[in-house]
């Protein structure tokens, strides 16, 4: 297990399909959006009806700094040729011990989108982050 960040408060632990992708620092994107119509009736002013449709679940973005975890993700991307599937993932807040859980949330039909590794340039000083993002169809 890696070493956590003394600056970070809380981790943010990636499981999907009971595969350990890791601690992760940031972890954006966890909503939920009701796209609502509006009506108005008619002889009436006082309001315009709400009607609630669509539901939308954004993309979630999982980042961090390069770790030793990040062989994991490497490791699951290379299966992504073969099989790819909507799968179910679980989002752990976790304290900074990385043992003591806050909350999770687990999501279903997820899908792998994107991952983004470091970009190395030696003219600046940063530390080099990979992020992982996940379409999904809503919570369990």
């Amino acid at each position: 297990m890696s070493t956590t960040d003394p600056g970070t408060s809380v981790h943010f632990r990636l499981q999907i399909d009971g595969i350990d992708l890791g601690p992760f620092n940031t972890c954006t994107g966890l909503s939920v959006q009701v796209e609502v119509e509006q009506r108005r009736e008619g002889g009436n002013n006082d309001f315009v009806w709400q009607l609630p449709s669509r539901i939308t679940y954004p993309h979630v973005t999982l980042t961090r700094p390069l770790t030793p975890d990040s062989t994991r993700v490497t490791r699951f991307l290379a299966t992504l040729p073969q099989k790819v599937k909507r799968g179910t993932a679980q989002i752990t807040a976790l304290r900074p011990n990385l043992s003591e859980t806050i909350v999770q949330w687990s999501l279903r039909d997820v899908v792998v989108v994107s991952w983004t590794g470091p970009t190395f340039d030696p003219s600046r000083s940063e530390v080099a982050t990979e992020s992982i993002e996940l379409a999904h169809h809503g919570f369990l």
